[in-house]
């Protein structure tokens, strides 16, 4: 296997190599000599097992949306937005690993590059649309459940999708930096500039959400005062009520946070010259969103429990069934 095979069989810019060293002088004469194994970098072994584990995951949550009639509220549509994006995100991980290593053409390097851009911008944008849809179902909590709000879904979704699949198509319509390498961002083959610019939309994104989850905030301690005022809770429950539904809140925003920003802020400031080491280290974090957010969105909602446990067992355990939602369940 020649060099420049080694150098370009990941989408991630290699490191380059001094030929000086004596390490490299020897390594430079070996690769001249044919060898059958084929190299494999760890880290694109690490990035395909994620890629597993999150098609798995996902998969599960959008069987369950999509057989159960049920699951057809605004708040289960884009939970099974967001499940299906990064259901898309795996199997893009899962097929750039194969392409890299088994059909290594710039064609099929675009085309999953693409597919994994508009699968993570896609869920993103479902990750904010959730967040709308919960500030509507709390701000506008009597008007919430009507065909306007439903409507109002779809557009989202429609607008979401239409905007990722933008996205993925820039590589393949020619907005790529295969012909000239000096402006290849951290993702070869996305430009700097588009990686500028889906990191900058990232960070505004993400203020949105901080400001909607800020409110929501707010509007539970609201709902958590009046509830205890009327029922006559003692103000320590009033207390614990309120702290679980911002710690909830906390967790959420934070996970968000701690996967996504060091990779949005590392391709703002770094290049294809920057050692790839550091572009797989902010990069995997980012693919555990996708394996938190099942978690998080779909598996804790307690109609997705009772679908669950009736395909698994048949049945549904009582402490599921009777469990009552409140203020702080957002």
């Amino acid at each position: 296997m020649n060099e420049d095979t080694k150098v370009n069989i990941s989408w991630v810019p290699q490191d380059p190599i001094d030929a000086s060293s004596p390490e490299n002088i020897s390594a430079t004469v070996s690769s001249q000599i044919p060898v059958p194994e084929l190299i494999v970098n760890p880290w694109d072994i690490i990035l395909c097992t994620s890629g597993t584990l999150i098609s798995c995951e996902n998969a599960i949550v959008v069987l369950i949306i999509f057989h159960n009639p049920s699951l057809r509220a605004p708040m289960f549509l884009l939970i099974g937005s967001l499940a299906l994006a990064d259901l898309l995100a795996g199997v893009g991980l899962i097929v750039n690993f194969i392409f890299a290593y088994l059909l290594q053409s710039e064609a099929a390097k675009l085309v999953t590059v693409g597919l994994i851009a508009a699968s993570f911008c896609a869920s993103v944008c479902s990750l904010l649309a959730i967040t709308v849809d919960r500030y509507l179902s709390l701000y506008y909590a009597l008007t919430y459940n009507s065909e306007r709000t439903v409507t109002f879904t779809y557009v989202m979704l429609v607008l979401l999708w239409g905007a990722s699949t933008c996205v993925g198509l820039l590589p393949i319509m020619g907005w790529n930096c295969l012909k000239d390498e000096s402006t290849c961002s951290v993702i070869r083959p996305l430009t700097k500039n588009n990686a500028a610019a889906l990191s900058v939309s990232f960070l505004l994104m993400f203020a949105l959400m901080l400001q909607l989850y800020i409110q929501i905030c707010k509007i539970v301690m609201r709902h958590a005062h009046q509830i205890a005022l009327q029922h006559h809770f003692l103000a320590t429950s009033h207390y614990v009520t309120t702290r679980k539904g911002v710690s909830t809140l906390a967790i959420i925003l934070g996970t968000f946070a701690a996967c996504w920003m060091p990779f949005t802020l590392y391709s703002l400031i770094a290049d294809y010259t920057y050692p790839s080491i550091y572009t797989y280290a902010t990069l995997l974090p980012a693919t555990y969103n996708s394996v938190i957010n099942p978690v998080i969105y779909a598996f804790r909602n307690q109609e997705i429990q009772k679908a669950l446990w009736l395909i698994c067992c048949g049945c549904i355990p009582a402490s599921v069934s009777q469990r009552a939602r409140s203020p702080s369940d957002v």
